[in-house]
């Protein structure tokens, strides 16, 4: 009983990482509507979206470029590194590709109204999305005095929102966004979390 315990938990393991792996590797699909609105995603639902990007994997050397693009941007925003860090890994898990049912793209989740305002041209595009989310981040902290939970409570549901609410929105998706990107900063200060 033990050893097919075993055989199973190794081919569920191997099933989860190829499922996994083919995730990372997406193809995009865009179509932009009768309003001018565009819409990415990784399941076309109608004939009206076209490729718009073929998905890949990164090679190790893009994920060594990745610590660098961190490093730059945060330094360049004035950003603690482990904050853009925990910020990306609580957004798209480091998915480059990573595409929201909201419409939010790339590592830092860009809406594309955002991404436009910005000047992100290619919100999949890893060096373009960190540069546009850590301004943006940037931007929030700035707007609520460096309160860090207002900052990530714009970053997610929107500054008008945090304002009207006069404080963190009583959305239990932006309380728990909260919480889990200050558990990976708290990691990220530590040690304890992965590089990326």
């Amino acid at each position: 009983m033990k050893e097919q315990w075993r055989k199973w938990t190794v081919t569920f393991l191997l099933a989860a990482s190829i499922v996994f792996a083919d995730e990372s590797r997406a193809d995009i699909y865009r179509y932009v509507d009768e309003n001018g609105v565009t819409h990415f995603t990784n399941a076309p639902t109608h004939g009206r979206f076209s490729l718009y990007r073929k998905g890949n994997s990164p090679t190790s050397g893009q994920i060594s470029d990745l610590g660098e693009i961190i490093s730059r941007y945060a330094s360049l925003f004035n950003l603690e590194e482990a904050l853009l860090r925990a910020v990306i890994r609580a957004e798209s898990n480091y998915n480059s590709q990573a595409v929201s049912t909201k419409g939010a793209i790339g590592f830092m989740q860009l809406i594309p109204e955002t991404a436009r305002y910005l000047g992100v041209s290619d919100p999949f595009n890893p060096e373009e999305n960190i540069r546009g989310g850590s301004r943006y981040l940037r931007m929030m902290l700035d707007e609520f005095d460096g309160d860090l939970d207002l900052a990530l409570a714009a970053y997610n549901a929107g500054p008008n929102t945090v304002k009207r609410y006069g404080g963190v929105p009583p959305f239990r998706e932006t309380q728990t966004y909260i919480e889990r990107v200050k558990g990976f900063l708290l990691n990220y200060r530590q040690g304890s979390g992965s590089r990326l």
